[in-house]
């Protein structure tokens, strides 16, 4: 368990999101985990008043794919810090003519179209299953819309947010396909971050900015590398805003959502029946409920 530093918030950026300039008191500190480094240095420091660590989803320069990044280090690093709220920032493309570029989405639901990431933190002798039917927590998506607002975006509260696997953008087939299911923005990223954010009981939830109108409108160019980075810059700094605003309304007030306890009922395997070695790689997740991992275990 890391020593020393401690947050009360995580703040997850994305494509463009690289740094969080409002935090005082500011140290990075480079955690590993039993899942291995974090996408990027931690940035511990305090923002309106509240410990918040920051971590850029894709690293310094922009240097991690989507389906490169260590979200289990991620998640599993910030809940080591005592991290209970997790805020995110991601880049999106609209499959809906009223959600326009430079909009900004908060999702409530999400459709998992990704393949081959790590989305759990438990295998290797140690089963659970938490409950996903939300995704995303009401509280902190709340405070977030909110806070988005007043820092000027406009903002469409709810819909469901398509995850893809990327790197690749849809094909237009796709695209077409996610409208018809209903989505309304798809992305590259959200997933497997708030299924492990669940496990790990953190609350979760995502601020998108959208960027594009994916590959469906015909009226419309194409999405491109360019046009999502030149976009998002005209939002970086309502992303930074929105976060500070969204962590002052959040701080100090307690938990009521079911996040805070999602593995009360979601764990199977007894803990005497875990192997000694997952036992100590779940660690913090866990501690709750099975204790000190030195204090016992399977073999």
């Amino acid at each position: 368990m890391v020593e020393g530093p401690r947050a009360e918030f995580g703040v997850i950026g994305g494509s463009g999101f690289y740094a969080m300039p409002g935090l005082s008191e500011a140290h990075a500190f480079d955690l590993d985990t039993p899942y291995g480094a974090t996408s990027s240095a931690v940035t511990v420091g305090s923002l309106r008043g509240h410990r918040v660590a920051f971590i850029a989803r894709h690293g310094e320069g922009h240097r991690i794919l989507p389906e490169e990044v260590p979200s289990r280090a991620n998640i599993y690093a910030l809940k080591t810090l005592g991290v209970t709220r997790i805020l995110a920032v991601s880049a999106v493309g609209s499959l809906r003519e009223e959600v326009r570029p430079l909009d900004a989405v908060v999702p409530a639901q999400v459709i998992d179209r990704t393949a081959g990431r790590p989305s759990t933190f438990f295998g290797e002798g140690a089963v659970a299953h938490v409950g996903f039917a939300d995704p995303f927590c009401p509280a902190v998506a709340e405070a977030l819309a909110d806070a988005a607002e007043g820092a000027g975006a406009t903002v469409h509260r709810g819909g469901t947010l398509v995850v893809i696997n990327g790197p690749a953008f849809s094909t237009r087939a796709e695209s077409h396909l996610y409208r018809a299911w209903g989505a309304d923005v798809v992305g590259m990223t959200a997933l497997p971050e708030a299924k492990l954010a669940r496990e790990a009981e953190c609350c979760y939830a995502s601020l998108c900015f959208v960027t594009d109108y994916d590959v469906w409108r015909e009226d419309e160019a194409d999405v491109t590398a360019d046009m999502v980075m030149a976009r998002l810059a005209a939002n970086v700094g309502r992303g930074r805003e929105a976060v500070a605003a969204a962590v002052a309304t959040l701080g100090g007030r307690p938990r009521t959502c079911g996040c805070a306890d999602a593995l009360s009922t979601a764990l199977v395997t007894a803990p005497e029946r875990v192997p000694a070695a997952t036992r100590a790689r779940l660690g913090v997740v866990v501690r709750r409920y099975w204790g000190d991992p030195d204090a016992g275990g399977g073999s």
